[in-house]
């Protein structure tokens, strides 16, 4: 099927192009001046108009430059100052593609001229046909300079060192350059834009496969032998990010895939949101050799309150368990034990592992452990907790992991403005990461809850209407149009309040941080549970302060 208008961005037969060039008195921008200005625009192969004039540059030319140039001194006496051409010149360009042989040269005496003029340099999108020479005719030809192609190729036009001889022989080179792209695939500006940094990518010939990739949000895969997919990504211009890798993307990674891939496949989605549910799912589920992020989600982690035993504590767990609370998951198990040193920072539950059952007897002359020893936390192994006072902190435990996080923040912050006045700097930090880890998690379970427990719900973001049950998106669709779901199904989610599954946990995370950034505007259609958007963050700090300016938390 031919691929529609929009799809090829802004094609090159509908770009205006300035094609320009100057003469100077010199090569040096800050004391040389321009002494000729010559400009020709063009637009599908056509020429739609000149603009030519010398200028007179106030000092006397070298003669060197007039041996060059041909430009004398008596030529440009009457010839206007170059204040006076620019207010032309702007005009005559207008937004059009400004291009030029070795262009940088002619762009940095003119924007030079601007900025002496009190005027804004030019910030036109630039196209330069020495760099494009070399990416496509380099080899046919002894070198790139605009008289060798113009003799090489026969060009109906030969620059002579006047401006607007030599911007008529650019327009000649470039419309040769363009004919020669497009057997790169070279289809809309932004590709040329980018061409010229392909050039030397040792896998360039594998241009040829994005020449099919759609301009619109998508994901995109790469495959190697036997159609193994080695890397996926989500893209709002799935033509335009496939294509950077062979250009400015120099991740280490990359030249080894490049190198492995033989083919590409695409799946265009509605809209961002669609792309990067449909990418966490392909990373979920394939695990690709060349992909780091977003395939972790294994070694995700809980932090688990047990609820169902004598004496709660806090533990670390893989898998959420029938009883208890949880927070999570969280993205590391480090990350979890970091959340329970800011809990037990603050709180004094028992920081030991000892599963304690209804039966428990300490054995005689058991001693503390080190934190009820220095007062920090109780210790129910030892005998000498009472069960009612420890229950009452279970219960603030409870209540800083779902609605009150300031139980833990408070103490916290607390500690590291004392600690900072104490100038005790390196304990103030780690106490304020911890403090940060606990509100970062507590914000980030807050989202997710939120989402699941909306239940099956429509909502509309900007022109996109997004179906999401139990957290995950059934189905994503225009405004007007008919719901469709994505490629592949979504993971499988209990309805809230059961914890959430560490597969499903990635997924709903970027629905819920979607839904909050557009919460303000979002059109709720239906909802079977609570909707609650926007949620309340827990504030953090990123710097160390003193006692007088920290705030309770939320």
């Amino acid at each position: 099927m031919q691929r529609s208008f929009d799809d090829l961005g802004t094609p090159l037969a509908d770009v205006t192009f300035c094609v320009l060039d100057i003469e100077t008195t010199g090569g040096d921008r800050g004391t040389d001046l321009i002494t000729e200005v010559g400009v020709v625009k063009v637009k599908g192969g056509q020429c739609l108009g000149t603009m030519a004039t010398l200028v007179n540059p106030g000092r006397a030319i070298p003669p060197t430059i007039t041996m060059l140039t041909g430009i004398t001194q008596s030529m440009v006496a009457t010839a206007p100052r170059i204040e006076t051409v620019l207010p032309t010149l702007q005009e005559f360009i207008g937004d059009a593609v400004i291009v030029g042989h070795n262009v940088g040269f002619d762009m940095a005496f003119i924007n030079a001229a601007m900025l002496r003029s009190d005027r804004s340099a030019f910030r036109n999108t630039i196209v330069d046909t020495l760099p494009l020479a070399r990416r496509l005719v380099r080899d046919e030809t002894p070198d790139c300079r605009l008289g060798t192609l113009a003799a090489r190729f026969r060009l109906d036009h030969r620059p002579s060192h006047r401006a607007l001889d030599d911007a008529l022989a650019t327009v000649d080179l470039l419309h040769l350059l363009l004919e020669r792209a497009a057997g790169l695939g070279v289809l809309g500006l932004d590709d040329l834009v980018v061409l010229p940094t392909m050039g030397g990518h040792p896998q360039a010939g594998k241009l040829k496969l994005t020449h099919t990739l759609p301009r619109s949000p998508g994901v995109y895969r790469f495959l190697g032998a036997n159609d193994e997919v080695l890397y996926v990504g989500k893209a709002t211009n799935l033509r335009q990010r496939v294509r950077s890798y062979f250009s400015s993307d120099d991740r280490r990674k990359i030249g080894p895939l490049l190198r492995e891939t033989q083919r590409l496949a695409h799946t265009v989605a509605h809209e961002p949101i669609s792309a990067e549910v449909l990418e966490l799912r392909y990373l979920h589920r394939l695990n690709p050799r060349y992909n780091r992020v977003g395939t972790t989600w294994n070694k995700y982690a809980y932090v688990r309150l047990t609820t169902d035993e004598q004496w709660p504590r806090l533990v670390i767990t893989n898998e959420p368990a029938a009883t208890g609370v949880h927070l999570g998951p969280l993205s590391s198990r480090a990350a979890a034990a970091t959340v329970i040193e800011a809990i037990q920072s603050a709180l004094p539950i028992r920081r030991c592992n000892t599963r304690i059952g209804k039966n428990y007897t300490a054995a005689e002359g058991a001693s503390p452990c080190s934190g009820a020893r220095l007062g920090v936390a109780m210790c129910p192994c030892s005998g000498n907790a009472d069960e009612a006072t420890y229950w009452r902190v279970v219960g603030q435990v409870v209540a800083a992991l779902t609605a009150a996080p300031h139980l833990v923040l408070d103490p916290l912050w607390r500690k590291v403005a004392s600690l900072s006045t104490e100038r005790r700097y390196e304990e103030a930090a780690s106490m304020r990461d911890r403090a940060n880890s606990f509100a970062s998690a507590v914000t980030r379970q807050r989202l997710i809850d939120q989402l699941r427990a909306a239940g099956d719900t429509g909502v509309e973001l900007h022109d996109t209407v997004l179906h999401i049950r139990d957290g995950v998106l059934i189905s994503a669709h225009g405004v007007g149009q008919l719901p469709t779901g994505l490629e592949l199904a979504p993971p499988d989610v209990p309805p809230f309040p059961t914890p959430l599954p560490r597969q499903a946990a990635d997924e709903v995370l970027c629905l819920a941080r979607a839904v909050e950034r557009a919460s303000f505007h979002a059109r709720l259609l239906w909802c079977s549970g609570e909707w609650s958007w926007p949620a309340v963050p827990v504030r953090e700090v990123t710097r160390l302060e003193p006692a007088s300016n920290l705030q309770p938390a939320a």
